[in-house]
């Protein structure tokens, strides 16, 4: 894809993630740290694979006068994502529609920080239009534990979910939280959308494509209620 920019003069965006930044030693997270990554770990084929694309990138960029753009995309949810595609949200809010156990690995305590699709877009389509490199971080500061993000799935689909804990994963970040002050600076961009204003509004379409119209319907008044 760098290739193909080159040879016609595309701007090129890379969509990086958070994940660059492995078990983070720094907190909040800035661009300028350089994260603290187990190079041979269960994780670090997506780590280390980003954290390459982000060298090839800047090569490009220095060696070939390529136009790039780089972004650091923290946790994001919203309608339309895949309901079973393993990501945290998606998982606890197919399990709590379906009455299942919403499954917390280790002690629940690790933190991550949740944006809004919209938000993304946003500041994707920002720094595009913008003159800045980057990297910038692209994500929403509010940081929840995974108990706390629980509590919220619990309120706005079902106080009685259950949660299972099971064995952590390896390699599972104790904490992530983007600073995103450069993007406030550079791209006038900051999220707007709370998890719990954003939440339900993910939840309406799960329920949707889970149970079909019926079911929307249905609980239409649970969502709006508990929003």
């Amino acid at each position: 894809m760098l290739g193909l920019a080159k040879r016609i003069g595309a701007r090129f965006l890379l969509t990086s993630t958070s994940e660059v930044y492995g078990d983070p030693l720094q907190h909040p997270q800035v661009e300028t740290y350089w994260g603290n990554v187990n190079p041979i770990g269960v994780r670090s084929c997506y780590d280390e694979g980003k954290r390459t694309a982000e060298t090839l990138t800047m090569d490009y960029h220095r060696g070939a006068n390529l136009e790039v753009r780089i972004a650091r995309i923290f946790n994001t949810y919203g309608p339309r994502m895949c309901i079973d595609d393993g990501r945290v949200v998606s998982n606890f809010v197919a399990q709590a529609l379906r009455k299942e156990p919403m499954t917390v690995y280790g002690d629940g305590k690790q933190t991550r920080s949740f944006q809004y699709v919209s938000d993304l877009v946003e500041g994707l389509m920002r720094l595009m239009e913008g003159e800045h490199v980057g990297p910038f971080n692209l994500g929403n500061p509010g940081e929840f534990t995974m108990l706390e993000l629980a509590k919220v799935v619990q309120d706005t689909i079902d106080p009685n979910a259950k949660i299972e804990f099971r064995p952590n994963t390896e390699d599972d970040p104790h904490k992530r939280k983007p600073d995103i002050s450069r993007a406030k600076e550079l791209l006038g961009w900051e999220p707007k959308i709370p998890l719990r204003q954003g939440l339900p509004l993910m939840v309406n379409d799960f329920r949707t494509r889970i149970f079909g119209d019926h079911g929307s319907s249905e609980s239409g008044k649970t969502g709006a209620g508990s929003s």
